[in-house]
This record gives C-alpha cells, structure tokens and sequence, in this order.
C-alpha cells in the first residue's frame, strides 16, 4: 500500500511531509504535491506532518476522491523529487479546507 495526496493540497502546498520522508516519494508540482506509489515504503511519517491533512493511506482515500490515486502516480513521473521543506504559498491557509480543487490543479 502506498500513501496518496488528495484534494485538499491543491493550492496549500504544504511541503513538512517531505522533510520526514525516508525515501525520494514526493514530487513537486507548481501548486500540488504528488506521491510516487514506486518510492513509498508505507512508513506512515508523512500523514501527520500534513497541515493540510491532505494524505491517505491509499485504502482510505476519502469516497470521490479516488481518482488521486492514479493522478499522483502520473503526476511523480512528471515532476521533480522534492527532498526539503519550502515556505507554503501566501494564500495557503485561505485555500485550506476548501472543496473540489482539483480544476484548479497546475500541471
């Protein structure tokens, strides 16, 4: 099983759980994180380390919101390993908790 980053990161971006990582599994994009399913040894650091609570195990992705599984799988061949924590964005906290980002996704 693997960890997935869903909805609520979108816009939020917050990088603590990459700090905590023991392997490469997160990968950057210009508004969302994304957790390669081939690098993720389950380890379980990164959930907490979410400010956003943006990241399930892969069996408990909230209902509707499945499809991140694949998308984070896709996005991690795309984008570049993120290894250190950056600042999150300025609006960050203002796009917290809001729902059905995903239009908003920056590829």
């Amino acid at each position: 099983m693997t960890f997935v980053v869903v909805d609520n990161c979108i816009k939020c971006k917050y990088t603590d759980c990459v700090e905590v990582c023991p392997v490469d599994a997160f990968h950057e994009g210009p508004n969302f994180l994304a957790i390669d399913p081939d690098e993720c040894i389950d380890c379980t650091l990164c959930e907490p380390e979410c400010p956003a609570n943006a990241i399930f195990p892969e069996d408990d992705v909230p209902a509707g919101q499945e499809q991140f599984v694949a998308l984070n799988a896709e996005l991690a061949k795309a984008w570049p390993v993120i290894t250190e924590r950056k600042e999150p964005p300025a609006d960050a906290k203002d796009w917290d908790g809001k729902p059905n980002k995903l239009p908003l996704l920056q590829r």
